[in-house]
This record gives structure tokens, C-alpha cells and sequence, in this order.
């Protein structure tokens, strides 16, 4: 069963088009990855979805409900979580869900705060203010928030921003957890390992989705080649790679340099020269999603212009 399926859908902010015919399918208990640079009408899309905003063209269902005249009944299925921290800093976290629950007019409001409460870990600080908490625990109230009142589907937008390592990985533990309940999942990133979490991921650029598929798919069907240099002289083998033939990507990563591109044969003969006039040793690699991504963001803002 799919949980999302929108087809050419569009919005325009004046004459901005932020949307551009954007078809997108996400299925039952599927972890979507929703990627793209700051501005690409991610935000946007989740919220045409969510029934937040009304799509100036194209069709859909959300939860087999339409997009368009089922608004109401989407957002008693959905939860949503914005960029954020949306909540009353000056209430304790059990004012705050006792808060949303009266929203949802959750007739057993107590005992749902309460299991929520338990399901995250948030018992023991029910009485802690909001506003003292540290972003991994805001971001654990947002979450917890977002899935008291039992929704089918949760959309997640940039949730782990400004969150440590630690608590990101906690938090993405608790999305897979509650995939395997049963709980269809689409979060927007900009972290390649949240990406890389991901059942399937979808790119979206100037308001067009232009990479879909697992990661393996989208990284060969970017079509690339990566090879890594190494040596003390990294520095010179990148400026002397800068604009070669065959080359579109160069980027240090502590003492070595990857060198990427679309035409293998022409890759490799620039990076074997860059090697030899530096003195570097030269190896195949297996090219990474943000070197994919790095390269459909370039080839996004060449069809822009």
C-alpha cells in the first residue's frame, strides 16, 4: 500500500515557482529520505502534503485521502515536525503534551500523555521546563509530540538540526523502532548518514525531484568515478586537478584528495598525472552519496542557469 502518491504537484510564491511538478510516492512502513539544498522547496512539499498549504497545480492522496479536499482528515493522520522547536518554553513537558492533546481533543488525554511520556524516556523529566532542555530532549518532546494522538504517518523536516551525534543517533534509533510498528516515515536531511538510514531517498533541487531510489541505486545511477590520492603533497595534486579533463569534483579530506567525474578513462589519466608531479599514491574508491549529491546539485544549478 502506498501512503504518499502525488503526481505533478506545483507552488508558486508570486512568480517564484517553488514547486515544480514534483511526482512522489512514499510506501506503507517505508522510511523516506526527502534530500536537497537549503531553499530547493523541501518545507514546501510537506506542507502541501500535510494539507498546510494548497497546491496551485497537480493531484495526490496522503494516506488515501486527497490532497486537495481531505485536509482535515489528513492532519488528524499525520504527524508533523517542523524546523522548529515549536512548544512553550516557560511549561514542563507534561504541560506541553497535555497541551497537544487538548488540541487533538484526545478523549483519554491523561493516560496519553502519560504512555507517551514512557514510551520516550521522558517520565523521570515530566516536571523539567521546556526552555532548560537541551536540544537532543527538545527534540525528543517535539518527536513525542508529533506521535501521542497515534498517526499513520510521520513528516519530519530537518528534525536533527543543531542535535549532537549522540542524540541524532537516538533519535534515529527511535524512527526505526517505530517504522517496524508500523509508522511510514518522511524526513528531510541535509546529514549523509541519516540519508544513508533511509529505506529510499528522494533528491529534490529548484523545486524538482531529480534522483529517487535505495542509495545504491542513486550512487550508480549517478554514474561516477572516485579516486583517492595520498601523500604530503594533496594540496598541490588539488590545484593542479582544479579544471583538468575529466575531472568535476575535487575534495581534501585530511591527507588525501578525491578526485571525482563522469568520464572514467579521462579521470584517471588527469589523477595519474596529478599523482606523478606530486609524488602522491593513487587508488580506486567507491564514490560516497554526498559526492553524488554534491555532483546533482552542480548539474541542478547548470540547468538552472
Amino acid at each position: 500500500m502506498t501512503a504518499i502518491d502525488v503526481q505533478g504537484l506545483s507552488k508558486r510564491f508570486g512568480d517564484k515557482t517553488v514547486v515544480d511538478n514534483l511526482t512522489l510516492s512514499v510506501e506503507t512502513g517505508e522510511i523516506a529520505g526527502f534530500l536537497g539544498p537549503n531553499g530547493s522547496g523541501k518545507t514546501t512539499t510537506i506542507r502541501m502534503m500535510c494539507g498546510l498549504l494548497t497546491p496551485d497545480g497537480g493531484t495526490g492522496r496522503v494516506l488515501d485521502y486527497d490532497i486537495r479536499r481531505d485536509t482535515a482528515a489528513i492532519k488528524r493522520e499525520v504527524g508533523y515536525m517542523t524546523q522548529r522547536f515549536s512548544f512553550y518554553e516557560d511549561l514542563t513537558i507534561e504541560e506541553n503534551l497535555r497541551f497537544v492533546a487538548g488540541l487533538y481533543r484526545l478523549s483519554n488525554a491523561r493516560d496519553a500523555v502519560a504512555a507517551t511520556l514512557a514510551d520516550l524516556g521522558l517520565t523521570s523529566r515530566r516536571a523539567q521546563l521546556a526552555g532548560a532542555l537541551s536540544g537532543g530532549w527538545k527534540q525528543r518532546l517535539a518527536l513525542a509530540a508529533c506521535i501521542m494522538h497515534r498517526p499513520r504517518l510521520l513528516m519530519l523536516d530537518e528534525p536533527t538540526a543543531g542535535v549532537d551525534p549522540k542524540a541524532r543517533r537516538e533519535f534515529w534509533d527511535e524512527i526505526h523502532r517505530l517504522a517496524a510498528d508500523g509508522l511510514t516515515v518522511l524526513v528531510s536531511t541535509h546529514y549523509m548518514d541519516e540519508a544513508e538510514r533511509c529505506h529510499r531517498i528522494n533528491y529534490i533541487a529548484y523545486g524538482k525531484l531529480i534522483a529517487r531510489g535505495t542509495v545504491p541505486e542513486v550512487v550508480k545511477g549517478a554514474g561516477l568515478t572516485t579516486f583517492v590520492l595520498e601523500g604530503a603533497n594533496v594540496i598541490a595534486a588539488a590545484r593542479a586537478l582544479r579544471g583538468a579533463k575529466g575531472v568535476d569534483q575535487v575534495a581534501p579530506y585530511g591527507a588525501t584528495l578525491h578526485v571525482i567525474g563522469r568520464d572514467a578513462a579521462e579521470l584517471e589519466e588527469s589523477a595519474a598525472a596529478a599523482a606523478k608531479l606530486t609524488g602522491c599514491s593513487l587508488h580506486a574508491a567507491e564514490t560516497s552519496l554526498e559526492d553524488v549529491f554534491i555532483q546533482l546539485m552542480g548539474q541542478a544549478q547548470d540547468t538552472a542557469a
